[in-house]
This record gives C-alpha cells, structure tokens and sequence, in this order.
C-alpha cells in the first residue's frame, strides 16, 4: 500500500525529507527531555517570546511586495465620511 510513498522517498527525495530525518529525531528527543523539567520549559518559553521581537502584518507584506514579488505600492486617496466616491460603477 505504502510501497510508492516509501520508493519515492529512498530513491528519489527532491525535498531532502530524509535527508535531516535522524537530525531531527534526536532533536525531538532532545525537547522531549526538555518538556519533562517544567520550570525549565516555562522559562525557554517565556524567554523565545521575549526575544521573538515585534511582528507587524503591514511589514510582512511590505517586505513580500518587495523582496519576494517586485510590486511598487499604489496610492489611494481614502474619502471622508461626508466624501462621494466617483468614477466606480455602482
């Protein structure tokens, strides 16, 4: 049943998924024994947000647009709420 799966991961791996596999078991491992002390894992916890930095979507998305995509941005005049749009078809 599996016999196609585990072919194409022996003989032809494109995404390298066993290349790393024994490097990630004994990291698994390795947080395994982490997660068991439970003051030591909260404090790895809070310690990763802490450090993790600020996270914005607006900048995400800006550095997408240019790094990944090459699109410019597009100005947008944005209406007051006493303001009628024109030119839309409605």
């Amino acid at each position: 049943m599996f016999r196609g799966l585990t072919d194409g991961l022996l003989h032809h791996d494109p995404y390298m998924l066993f290349a790393d596999f024994a490097s990630y078991v004994s990291c698994q491992d390795e947080v395994s024994r982490a997660y068991l002390d439970r003051e030591h894992w909260t404090r790895m916890s809070i310690l990763n947000a802490a450090r993790s930095g600020k996270f914005s979507s607006d900048r995400s998305i800006q550095q997408y647009c240019e790094d990944i995509w090459h699109a410019s941005p597009v100005k947008i005049k944005l209406l007051g709420h006493d303001e009628e749009p024109t030119g839309f078809i409605q």
